[in-house]
């Protein structure tokens, strides 16, 4: 179907928790305080392993094509529907709805538009990574389960071993712990307890007091010794033997930098043993020293994890314990002093990280640094807190998600997009 056909319209759940589309009204989206309905060029039928979302207390917001005007649905009890898209689309805009005074703050998703035209859904979102390694339609539960369970009798003194088997693989569906298991892709590595940032969206620990009330896994509770990781390291890698990957720094731990000793131990026996394949860490960056350290013994890459490059804009969702944005950049620029492969995790927010004030000092940095690649992360938060928590600054008119990776592209033409993290050897 050409793209220029498609005119979703809204989509909508009754007071039982039916969905359907609205006879009248048009699907419309939400980029920071703005509403508007999207670009043809900016809907995708909604990919395999979504989700859709009914939204507590939050009436949708459609636009009469007649009239031209947006209409709030009060009367009938009809609740806002969201989209949660697959790994590997980034959303472009979000649900657009009016919430009640007493609407609870929403779990840490992302909370994408969804639209329905010609009998099927479709999502103001971009594919950006054609990897398919947490694609698991083809593969049985039951399989996951018994692999998982074959791990944790194989290695039964290996307390990081049991951590992901039983509680990330089995417990919380973690989509790295499940290709452990499988043997494929990349393996994950916990390794810390603390965190030197206290996140707003952080998905494994909230402080006692924060609106978010639950997160959808909960911290690691002890810390692996070196032994520990390289014997997971080894095993992924008799598995996974054309392109492996160890990943420190996950969804279920704190900043890996701040056991920055135990990651250099653990890294230096793994290449002294003949290990081969790419070590990474996804990591805050905050310390430059750190980073130095590990890349002198041996890792491949280092995502790092963003909001924005604009201090204000990254300090209210990071809150900083013991560092600047400044030191930030300074690991970035000590790891391409080694030659490391890096990788920005941009948290992408519609309305905010694609307007023209934070454009502007995320492409003073990627030209600065030369950056490899730019994974397009959805920013998993309740959209309103995270618009209550930027308020009062200014950010300039939204381009659009497409314009804004073509810009950067025009500008840095050997930057790369994505989603996941690479294989670099």
């Amino acid at each position: 179907m050409a793209a220029s056909s498609i005119l979703p319209r809204l989509v909508v759940a009754d007071a039982r928790g039916n969905i359907y589309d609205h006879p009248d009204l048009l699907m419309m989206v939400r980029r920071g305080n703005e509403f508007a309905i999207p670009r043809p060029n900016e809907l995708m039928p909604l990919p395999d392993e979504s989700e859709l979302f009914l939204l507590p207390k939050r009436r949708p917001l459609g636009l009469n094509p007649d009239t031209g005007e947006m209409v709030s649905l009060f009367e009938d009890g009809e609740l806002a529907v969201a989209a949660f898209a697959a790994p590997a689309h980034t959303f472009n805009g979000l649900a657009a709805y009016k919430s009640e005074k007493d609407a609870p703050t929403l779990p840490l998703f992302a909370y994408g538009a969804v639209g329905f035209d010609n009998d099927r859904f479709y999502v103001a979102a971009k594919k950006t990574d054609e990897s398919k390694r947490q694609v698991f339609a083809g593969v049985k539960y039951e399989t996951i389960k018994k692999r998982a369970k074959a791990l944790v009798e194989k290695y039964p003194q290996n307390r990081l071993i049991q951590h992901l088997m039983e509680k990330c693989a089995l417990t919380y569906a973690c989509p790295a712990a499940r290709n452990l298991a499988l043997g494929r892709y990349e393996a994950p590595l916990p390794t810390s307890k603390v965190c030197n940032a206290r996140c707003v969206g952080c998905i494994s620990q909230q402080e006692s007091g924060s609106k978010i009330c639950a997160t959808p896994q909960n911290r690691l509770q002890f810390t692996p010794t070196a032994l520990e990781l390289v014997e997971v390291m080894e095993h992924h890698s008799s598995q996974e033997k054309k392109e492996p990957i160890f990943s420190f720094g996950q969804g279920c731990e704190g900043e890996p930098l701040t056991e920055a000793p135990l990651l250099e131990e653990a890294i230096k026996l793994f290449r002294s043993k003949g290990g081969r394949g790419t070590i990474n860490v996804n990591t805050n960056a905050s310390i430059p020293m750190a980073v130095e350290r590990l890349a002198k013994v041996g890792l491949s890459s280092i995502r790092v994890s963003i909001n924005s490059l604009r201090p204000t804009t990254y300090e209210r969702y990071y809150r900083p314990n013991g560092y600047t944005l400044d030191d930030v950049c300074q690991s970035i620029k000590v790891a391409k002093e080694h030659k490391l492969f890096v990788s920005l995790n941009l948290l992408f927010f519609p309305g905010i990280t694609d307007t023209e004030l934070e454009f502007e000092a995320l492409l003073a940095l990627v030209e600065r640094e030369k950056i490899d690649l730019i994974q397009m992360r959805n920013l998993n938060i309740d959209p309103e807190l995270f618009l209550n928590l930027l308020s009062g600054l200014e950010f300039g008119p939204c381009m659009g998600l497409n314009n804004f990776c073509k810009r950067l592209k025009k500008f840095v033409p050997d930057l790369s997009f994505g989603y996941f993290n690479p294989y670099v050897g």
